[in-house]
């Protein structure tokens, strides 16, 4: 018990080293190539914080658990919204930026529905749910016109506001690299050590993996949008969470269903498409209102995640 603590402490020292390493170099990035950090936010930081997801998704259908790569979809993009931009609103008001709100945000509620209305046969011909090759095939489809859109952001230069140059080209790779090992590295130990504690104190199976698997996998943007947020990097905290509900749909879902095929029979509560769905509306509802995410919308995405994991906990 007490090696797995130390672990435990470890793994949370690596983790948030690694953010601050991360967002660092990530916005050095950004600088150096003359790029908006919204983009550097929505490629590089979605896509390195969302590495776990894909592995345990991967890992999942190949042995057969369906509805654990669901879950983790689903799971991921409800905590992403909701405990992550809640806890980072408590550390400042995230500036949401215009071609945000009239973009990226519209682009994130469309495919979170487009994933909604594909787990949901049963409500339009009375059969089944399932979750079909032809279904994963559309999610890549739509994730790639989301590729097109931020190869289009490209020719965006810097905005005037924004800091250029800081660190070298070389150094804000290394950081970025680094910090994204050690936040996958602390993630897993985090996760690994809590299961272990866990188990140790007697706590089920059922309870570890709605809990700490669950969050788990959403330690890297946790800690990352957090860590942004501190740093004024606004822009890094909101792309980090839009690009990685898109990622998680459109790769982390798509490609392994696409390849490895669809899933026969999917078991899941409705509450918990309504809450994915009601998490990215009133994320666009709230930055289209004054172009920010407040302290007080973020305890609303808090009340909502407390209100929601009771339910997932206990009914």
């Amino acid at each position: 018990m007490f090696l797995q603590i130390i672990l435990l402490i470890i793994g949370f020292i690596i983790l948030i080293k690694g953010a601050d390493f991360f967002v660092d170099g990530a916005s050095g990035i950004a600088e150096n190539f003359h790029v908006s950090k919204m983009l550097i936010g929505l490629t590089i930081v979605a896509f390195g914080t969302s590495a776990p997801e894909f592995a345990v998704s991967v890992k999942s259908l190949l042995a057969g658990s369906g509805d654990i790569v669901l879950g983790n979809v689903i799971g991921s993009n409800v905590l992403n919204i909701l405990l992550i931009l809640g806890l980072s609103s408590q550390f400042h008001s995230l500036n949401v930026k215009n071609n945000t709100v009239k973009k990226e945000l519209p682009i994130t509620l469309l495919i979170t529905t487009l994933f909604a209305c594909l787990l949901s046969d049963n409500l339009f011909d009375k059969t089944k749910n399932a979750f079909t090759r032809g279904d994963g095939i559309t999610l890549i489809l739509f994730f790639l016109v989301f590729v097109y859109y931020l190869i289009s952001m490209m020719r965006n230069k810097i905005d005037e506001d924004e800091k250029t140059n800081t660190i070298s080209l070389g150094k804000a790779i290394l950081w970025t690299v680094g910090g994204i090992i050690a936040i996958v590295l602390g993630a897993d130990t985090v996760v690994n050590s809590s299961s272990a504690i866990a188990k140790l104190l007697g706590v089920s199976e059922r309870m570890i993996s709605l809990t700490i698997i669950a969050l788990g996998t959403s330690l890297p943007e946790l800690v990352t949008s957090i860590s942004a947020t501190r740093k004024g990097e606004y822009d890094i905290a909101i792309g980090n969470v839009v690009g990685s509900n898109i990622f998680n749909i459109g790769v982390v879902i798509g490609v392994p269903i696409a390849i490895f095929g669809g899933i026969g029979t999917v078991s899941f509560s409705y509450i918990d498409i309504i809450v994915m769905i009601l998490a990215a509306l009133l994320l666009f509802i709230f930055s289209r209102n004054d172009y920010k995410i407040t302290r007080f919308e973020g305890l609303i995405f808090l009340l909502i995640f407390i209100i929601y994991y009771s339910y997932v906990i206990f009914v």
